[in-house]
């Protein structure tokens, strides 16, 4: 959650039972800086740092994480028109994950190609295995299901043929406020990756309809972001 997830906020929540946590959404090239300011124009929190600063500030972010809970992966989203500034920040020292934001649909993100745009790029293969083929770090790519002219499934297939560790897919409905269920399963039965399930995770039973769609994980975030939780996660 851009403007929220950082050190601080994740050193809270990560004692109800998360075992991976992800900073970010931070813009890394100078297209989805510009783009961050204009969301901060007009209210919404994001991240803004110089093109100079993101990599300390990430560093130390990671840091300060693995400071006081050494056991928990760490994981940061980023986003970039291109690959180049992603590897540049998987080579961070102690980051686990590098995770492409092809999710956010931020009106100033999707009109320079990033977000959920990204799953309509010709050459999204290219652009996730040359990160993967160079990153320090495993690589987790974010999705938005259901996002209008684009096959879910098929953009599954893409990103697990180009290499990517995991795939962490906001199962988004938008014709209902809930998790598109059958398309998770969909996924998880006619592909090899790694799901992270996301979507619509604000109770155990949630948790456990989404683990029954075949999932490896799933992945919390508007129920945790008053910094509680009002169920424990630690027995999924």
């Amino acid at each position: 959650m851009a403007g929220i997830t950082g050190a601080e906020f994740l050193n809270r929540v990560i004692p109800y039972g998360f075992d991976v946590v992800t900073l970010g959404g931070y813009s890394l090239d100078e297209k989805t800086v510009e783009a961050s300011l204009k969301i901060i124009e007009r209210g919404r929190k994001e991240f803004h740092f110089e093109l100079d600063e993101i990599i300390p500030h990430m560093e130390n972010e990671v840091n300060l994480i693995k400071k006081a809970h050494p056991e928990v992966r760490v994981s940061a989203n980023v986003r970039s028109t291109t690959p180049e500034p992603i590897i540049e920040a998987s080579q961070i020292k102690n980051l686990d994950i590098i995770e492409i934001n092809c999710h956010c649909r931020q009106e100033e993100i999707v009109n320079i190609g990033c977000g959920q745009e990204m799953l309509k790029r010709p050459d999204l293969y290219d652009y996730i295995s040359q990160i993967v083929d160079n990153s320090k770090s495993e690589v987790s790519v974010k999705i938005r299901a259901n996002v209008e002219g684009i096959d879910t499934l098929e953009v599954a297939k893409t990103i697990e043929d180009a290499g990517a560790d995991y795939l962490h897919l906001d199962a988004m409905d938008p014709k209902v406020f809930d998790a598109d269920w059958k398309l998770l399963e969909k996924v998880c039965k006619n592909t090899g990756i790694k799901v992270i399930g996301n979507n619509s995770i604000d109770s155990s039973e949630k948790i456990r309809k989404m683990y029954r769609c075949g999932v490896f994980g799933f992945s919390i975030a508007r129920a945790v972001i008053s910094g509680t939780l009002n169920f424990d996660i630690s027995n999924f």
